[in-house]
Order: C-alpha cells, then sequence, then structure tokens
C-alpha cells in the first residue's frame, strides 16, 4: 500500500479499494456531532407513474426526501457510503458533516435512516468552519492512510482529515486549481484501485470540456473530460473493478433538471486522456430528480452494484434534500 510523498498521494502496489471503503467511518475526523431528528418521506422514481423501477440501465431500490428544522441542514455535496451499506456520511457547502445509519425493507430497499447527526467541520486552527468562503465543501474520498480528503471550493483547496484528529492537513492540489472560477472548482474526487486520486472540476457554462487531474508520485497530471451539451461534473465514485462512473447535472433555478451517469473506463484514466465514458442512465422530470451533487458505489454480498446519490438544495425551499439508491444491471 501507499503512503505519503512530501503531503502528497502516491500509487502503491496492490491497493484493494475495498479495504478503504470504511475511512470514512473510522473515527471522529471532525468536530463532536450533535444528535438532529430528520424527518423522511419516501419517494417514488415517478410520481406519474409509481410502479416504474428502472431508468437506463439502473434499477431504483429506493429513496427518501430528508427534512430538518435546523436551518444549517442541507446543502450536502459529498457522499460517502460505507462498504457494508449501514451508514452513510454526507458534507455541505456550508462546512457540515451529516452521517447516519441507513434503514432498508425486507426486499434490501433504501427506506430510511437512524441515529442521524449533525457536526461542523474544523479548520486549519482547530475551530468551526463559519463562513462559506471557508466551508464550501464539494467532495470528498477516503485516502490510502485511513483519512477523508475534502475538496473545496470558493477559496479553492485540498484538506486531509487523518482518523481520530480534528484539524486537517492541507495537501497540494494541481497548479491549476487556484486559476479556477469562485463557484467552479473541483466537485467530483475519487480514490482509484491503484491510490491514485481522480479529481475533475465543474467547468464553465457554455464550454465543450472541463479540465481534471490524476495524482502521481510527481504530482498531478492534466486529463480533460467533455462537457459539450451543457451538463457540468457533479460527483465521482471508483467501482470495485476500477472503472469510475460520473454524475453530471444540468440544472436551473427555473426547474430544468437533469441528470446523468457515465461510467469511464479505467483504462482512460490517465494523463493526458480524455474520459468520454459511456451514459449508463438519465433521469429527467417527470422522474423524480433533483440538484445531484453526492454519489458513492458499493458492491454488494451477492456481487450486485449499488448507486446512491444525494441533492444539494442550495438552502431553497422549492428544492429538496433526496437521498436515492440504485442498482445498476450489467
Amino acid at each position: 500500500m501507499g503512503g505519503r510523498f512530501d503531503g502528497g498521494f502516491f500509487p502503491g502496489p496492490g491497493l484493494e479499494l475495498v479495504l478503504v471503503a470504511l475511512v470514512l467511518f473510522a473515527g471522529p475526523v471532525l468536530a463532536v456531532a450533535e444528535p438532529i431528528d430528520v424527518r423522511i418521506t419516501p419517494v417514488p422514481l415517478s410520481a406519474d407513474d409509481p410502479g416504474l423501477e428502472t431508468a437506463g440501465r439502473l434499477k431504483y431500490r429506493g429513496g427518501i426526501h430528508l427534512v430538518a428544522d435546523d436551518p444549517t441542514f442541507g446543502g450536502l455535496s459529498a457522499l460517502g457510503v460505507s462498504d457494508d451499506g449501514k451508514r452513510m456520511v454526507a458534507l455541505s457547502d456550508r462546512g457540515r458533516r451529516f452521517s447516519a445509519r441507513l434503514v432498508y425493507d425486507e426486499t434490501g430497499n433504501l427506506a430510511g435512516l437512524r441515529n442521524t447527526d449533525l457536526a461542523t467541520m474544523a479548520g486549519l486552527d482547530g475551530a468551526p468552519l463559519s463562513s462559506r468562503d471557508d466551508g464550501d465543501a464539494e467532495s470528498m474520498s477516503p485516502g490510502i492512510e485511513g483519512e477523508i480528503i475534502v475538496a473545496f471550493e470558493r477559496r479553492h483547496r485540498l484538506w486531509r482529515y487523518l482518523p481520530g484528529v480534528t484539524v486537517p492537513e492541507p495537501l497540494p492540489g494541481p497548479d491549476e486549481m487556484q486559476d479556477l472560477p469562485f463557484n467552479n472548482g473541483i466537485e467530483a474526487l475519487t480514490l482509484l484501485a491503484d491510490g491514485s486520486l481522480l479529481a475533475l472540476s465543474e467547468g464553465k457554462q457554455g464550454r465543450k470540456q472541463t479540465v481534471g487531474w490524476i495524482s502521481s508520485r510527481d504530482g498531478w497530471s492534466v486529463l480533460t473530460f467533455p462537457t459539450p451539451d451543457g451538463f457540468r461534473v457533479t460527483g465521482a465514485a471508483t467501482m470495485a473493478g476500477g472503472d469510475v462512473l460520473v454524475l453530471e447535472r444540468f440544472f436551473t433555478l427555473r426547474g430544468s433538471n437533469r441528470v446523468r451517469l457515465k461510467r469511464i473506463s479505467a483504462a482512460t484514466i490517465k494523463p493526458g486522456g480524455v474520459l468520454a465514458g459511456t451514459v449508463i442512465a438519465r433521469l429527467r422530470p417527470p422522474l423524480t430528480v433533483d440538484n445531484f451533487e453526492g454519489i458513492d458505489v458499493r458492491k454488494g454480498p451477492a456481487g450486485e452494484i449499488f448507486i446512491y446519490l444525494v441533492s444539494d438544495d442550495n438552502f431553497n425551499p422549492e428544492q429538496r434534500t433526496l437521498l436515492m439508491m440504485f442498482e445498476l444491471m450489467e
């Protein structure tokens, strides 16, 4: 297994992704969490057709609408689900960490949450992140030393939260990261099967591609992700076989919400590569959809590929915080 190199990441031999899938839940890496009362309402894949169960190559495995009276709850932009599917962690763009136990029905479909709590992430001085510019967490990934790596935008940076340590450590990011637009930072961050990191920026509206990077012993190398049709990157997760799922959204505040999932072959994820990928599903009205920004994937006990999505409600009463589960039909 690899390790640190001048504060960065480099691949190690034979890294098994499944072994690090639980590091997001390994210890109190953030401030002390407080219980939060969250009301849960099940949602169908389509309100117009409650019996609908598929979208593209995805089979719907349950979803819930989350509501809390706490004004700091919402804005969930990054998602992690434990390897056994029992726990979840989501980070918000206000510097909060939401965690819960996942509840399933007798058929294994997502049905609810329990033991819900909310915590404030800490800054380099150990104090809670209190401003929007400091706390805008947009993506996270496990690291090879049991840490959580978080990408922030507005003040673009990468921080690592080691197990049991409240105060994060800064990580060197790609040179181009500081040139990204104020509100268009790294939206997708995922640990690859070889121990390197893949980072993708959201990109500007109207551009036909966005910049991404892959880490190595020597730092970060550039690659590109095509965005020719108005969709923008919001998340990524690595599958057990090494391929990566990239979540894209087309979103406007007037309700033109669309979501797309692409599968990127592991063989194309290399310096200078173009991550075109294959579309495996599209979600758009009348299907249940909102501003999905967080994604994670895990392998089920019978080899199933389960995909989880969470939406960022932008603290807008016209939007919803949704957590939805799907199974990829190979």
